[in-house]
């Protein structure tokens, strides 16, 4: 069997799922060899159930907070780059999750699943051990993303929504595109800017000007025609170059832009828009 990715199926969720995940990405992968991959940082939670190869992934600046040799895992939002390492055969559904949604989903605060991957069975319940088992055990993907939603709203039902307050904040900061300042924010909610800031950390797991930050460049990824899903870049440089993208994205300017995507991608905008590095 050649390397590569050997099937991704996408699922949309049931209609009443939509504004919490946008998405189920079925997928089997073999990897012939041990394959590092460079993961993006991101101010949401991916959730991965796997029923095949382990794999490692490993946040350099403490490796504590790192999960090595699982198949299921919660990687919780991170301010920088982390890598993956896997080989074998791969199979699995992930999902991505706004903070709002995977605050739910998961039941915990994410300030406790800040730039770490979590195994699944330490979550609180063991329920999503268990529902890893029961999608291996399903014969295709559709009967896999039926047993997705109806645990995601079996999850939605039986938490509480999160604070109305903090849940404004956040879809007006991600409604701006990260364009709008922390103090704005703050005044717009009725909080200070150290209660916004500490209620974003601790219920959403980074505080809002780190969040800011990561939509902006989560906007710029987009133009290079990446998703979180591995899809190849296409229109490296879009309309004027970088200087351009950078003030469509609310960047103050080229420098900024480049600075942040070192940090949360471990490369320049040029070099990832110029070939297909395959980060996470």
């Amino acid at each position: 069997m050649p390397d590569g990715l050997t099937e991704a199926v996408v699922g949309l969720p049931a209609p009443r799922l939509l504004p919490y995940v946008d998405r189920y990405l079925g997928y089997r992968e073999h990897v012939g060899r041990p394959l590092v991959r460079r993961e993006v940082a991101g101010a949401f939670v991916v959730l991965i159930l796997g029923w095949g190869a382990p794999l490692d992934v490993v946040e350099h600046r403490r490796a504590e907070r790192s999960a090595y040799g699982v198949d299921s895992f919660v990687a919780g939002p991170f301010d920088a780059y982390c890598t993956s390492r896997t080989v074998g055969v791969g199979v699995g559904v992930q999902l991505l999750l706004t903070p709002l949604a995977a605050r739910r989903v998961l039941g915990v605060p994410l300030g406790e699943l800040t730039n770490r991957a979590v195994p699944a069975e330490l979550l609180p319940g063991g329920w999503l051990r268990r529902l890893r088992d029961r999608l291996a055990d399903a014969p295709d993907w559709p009967g896999r993303f039926a047993l997705l939603d109806a645990a995601v709203a079996d999850r939605l039902a039986a938490t509480v929504p999160t604070d109305a307050t903090l849940s404004g904040a956040w879809r007006l900061l991600a409604g701006s595109g990260g364009r709008i300042g922390v103090g704005a924010l703050a005044d717009e909610v009725g909080w200070s800017r150290r209660h916004l800031a500490a209620r974003f950390r601790h219920e959403l797991g980074l505080p809002p000007k780190t969040v800011a930050r990561l939509l902006r460049f989560h906007a710029a990824y987009a133009t290079l025609g990446r998703e979180l899903t591995l899809a190849p870049a296409t229109d490296p440089v879009p309309g004027g170059g970088w200087a351009e993208l950078a003030v469509r994205c609310g960047f103050y300017d080229q420098s900024h832009l480049i600075r942040d995507f070192r940090e949360f991608t471990g490369d320049s905008p040029t070099a990832l828009g110029s070939h297909s590095s395959n980060p996470g």
